[in-house]
């Protein structure tokens, strides 16, 4: 996939002077989490599989750190992106997963910034991929983030994004039986073959969460797997690792997060990889929803800006803790007295 005869050349500079079909990057002014608004997001702020794809096939023919593969087709034939890397056997490895649902788009808007990140060819990120391999699958429903489903989405508030892939399956429901396309290959293809330490799975949740009795609205919501089943060593790890997410969110002073509320199912994608595999395992849902059938779940575009730098910050902050090994020295005791999310509805 890559073109070998082209020379690589510092992509700080480079990236910096060209388009790269970026519709959503910081240039939108962030606003807080106190924003209450629910107009939809306007697509055209956001990258559409076609936009996407050509976005990674520029970043991938331009860069010797990352390696573009496509790890298996959808319902409806499009291709699905892996981006890697890193390649060694000694080093730990993070998977993250966004867009299993394909209404909940800021969460691929930045991995996409993160996968741009890590084609600088800085001294940071040198650094940073000499001790961790990095492993990123941007958007897995790729044919629901487009509305090319096999249903109607005439009751959603845009019509234009939906959580089922086109045969009205919720993928997260689906890492049990693996009956879909997508989860089959997701499973045969990345975790089976690449056998991460560390995956988060990135979500969006609704608008009107709220962080345990109060008002105050959340930013994000984080929670490790609650299958009884589960290794408690797999467990701890999680924990950590959701330690090092809440902290470098909190810190930034414009988040706010809580502990989700979330099942014990198996067939869930933090409960089931972590059971399965052995993985430690992370749910981080973000606030607000491109389309929904629930109008209070949709989050306007005057949010774009700070849950995607959220996004940001999340993945370089987990990545560069399990690089560095201060993963390990985590406190997990916050989780004790984290306040629940308060919603009427839960939607992982």
């Amino acid at each position: 996939m890559k073109n070998k005869w082209l020379k690589v050349i510092a992509l700080g500079v480079l990236l910096g002077g060209m388009a790269l079909a970026t519709p959503t990057t910081s240039v939108f002014a962030a606003n807080g989490p106190d924003y209450t608004g629910n107009e939809t997001i306007k697509n055209e702020r956001l990258h559409n599989y076609e936009e996407m794809s050509e976005y990674l096939d520029k970043l991938d023919q331009r860069s010797e750190a990352l390696d573009l593969e496509v790890f298996g087709q959808s319902n409806k034939g499009r291709d699905l992106y892996l981006a890697k890397f890193g390649n060694q056997e000694d080093n730990p490895t993070i998977l993250y997963l966004t867009q299993q649902h394909g209404n909940e788009t800021l969460t691929t808007e930045g991995a996409l910034q993160f996968i741009k990140h890590l084609t600088s060819n800085s001294k940071n990120v040198r650094e940073l991929l000499d001790n961790v391999n990095i492993l990123v699958v941007p958007r897995l429903n790729v044919d629901g983030a487009e509305g090319d489903v096999n249903f109607s989405l005439d009751d959603y508030v845009a019509g234009t994004h939906t959580r089922y892939n086109a045969n009205g399956i919720d993928l997260n429901r689906d890492h049990v039986d693996k009956n879909e396309p997508e989860t089959e290959a997701f499973h045969e293809n990345v975790i089976q073959k690449y056998n991460p330490d560390y995956l988060i799975d990135l979500h969006h949740q609704g608008t009107q969460t709220t962080l345990g009795d109060t008002d105050e609205l959340v930013s994000g919501s984080i929670l490790f797997p609650t299958n009884p089943d589960v290794d408690p060593e797999v467990v701890e790890k999680s924990k950590q690792l959701g330690a090092v997410l809440y902290n470098s969110i909190e810190s930034k002073g414009f988040g706010t997060i809580s502990k989700y509320v979330g099942g014990t199912a198996p067939t869930i994608g933090r409960n089931g990889i972590a059971l399965e595999y052995g993985i430690s395992t992370l749910l981080f849902e973000m606030r607000g929803m491109a389309d929904h059938y629930y109008e209070d779940y949709v989050l306007g575009q005057k949010s774009n800006g700070y849950l995607i730098r959220q996004a940001v910050i999340s993945l370089e902050e987990t990545a560069q803790a399990i690089a560095d090994g201060s993963i390990a020295e985590a406190d997990t005791s916050f989780w004790d007295t984290l306040p629940e999310s308060s919603y009427n509805r839960s939607s992982e």
